[in-house]
């Protein structure tokens, strides 16, 4: 079988591969270039305009930790909304506990949405059969800024880098939306960017800014995501109330019995504790 090898520069003079033993689809749609492959190691995976999504092999990292770290902070979070997050993981993370209402998924590209549905039904399978979950395809920004103050407990920005449909997602006026659109106990998580390689700890530093100027409460934790640039990668923790060290309840959290294969409640209190490299950018910034 010819193999096709997918190739992203992380930055100018390092590169990323894999070979793929097949090209599932390729699309370009009002808003980006879609294409999914097949691979040997990392099962099938998509990108959006040449950059990795998902992969089968190590989607349930980034999904587990941008869903269960605030719900182990405020375990009674009810209504849920998710910005982004097309492949459809963060929603199947949320999903799982039976006490949440409602989830409310704004994805503005609906292609994404529909091919992650045939394409990768491991994290997209079920977005149109649990009846908590409804899908919005417009732009986030926008519906923020639209809805009702107090609306949301939790708020997941499951973005791309803030290049193309994901710039909105990056500038304090959407943080301040968000603000108005959580309850006096909500919190907001937001991919974070890398404080590794230049491009993305700048892209990094800018949202920690932007964010700690709306949010009372906020800061990092990490994960390891090997497909993304340097494998090191952050969410932001942002929140009115709740202080993801001081007021975690990792017994209640557990007594949910979730299965997870990353998320568990001694790396919750670990994912906070940043390296001396990253304390001191967030510092100076």
């Amino acid at each position: 079988m010819a193999l096709k090898r997918y190739t992203e520069a992380w930055v100018d003079d390092v590169f990323f591969s894999i070979d793929a033993t097949e090209h599932l689809h390729h699309e370009t749609t009002p808003f980006q270039t879609i294409d999914f492959y097949a691979s040997k190691t990392f099962g099938r995976f998509f990108t959006l305009d040449g950059l990795m999504m998902v992969t089968e092999r190590d989607e349930f990292i980034y999904h587990d930790m941008i869903s269960h770290v605030p719900l182990a902070v405020n375990p009674a979070i009810k209504k849920v909304l998710i910005i982004g997050g097309g492949d459809g993981g963060t929603a199947r993370e949320i999903a799982r506990y039976k006490h949440i209402e409602t989830i409310d998924m704004v994805e503005i590209d609906e292609r994404v949405v529909r091919l992650c549905q045939q394409y990768l039904p491991i994290t997209a399978g079920m977005l149109d059969k649990d009846p908590r979950i409804t899908l919005y395809f417009e732009d986030g920004l926008a519906y923020v800024k639209q809805v009702a103050p107090a609306s949301y407990d939790l708020i997941l920005v499951d973005s791309t880098d803030p290049i193309g449909p994901g710039e909105g997602l990056f500038t304090q006026a959407f943080y301040t939306h968000c603000f108005k659109a959580l309850t006096d106990e909500g919190i907001l998580i937001n991919q974070h960017e890398s404080p590794f390689f230049d491009v993305y700890r700048e892209a990094m530093l800018k949202a920690h800014k932007k964010l700690k100027t709306v949010f009372p409460i906020h800061t990092v934790y990490q994960f390891h995501q090997p497909i993304y640039p340097s494998g090191h990668w952050l969410f932001g923790f942002a929140s009115k109330k709740y202080h993801p060290l001081q007021d975690h309840q990792p017994k209640t959290w557990e007594a949910f019995g979730l299965k997870t294969r990353y998320y568990n409640s001694d790396l919750h209190r670990g994912a906070f504790a940043l390296p001396s490299y990253v304390k001191d950018l967030l510092d100076h910034e």
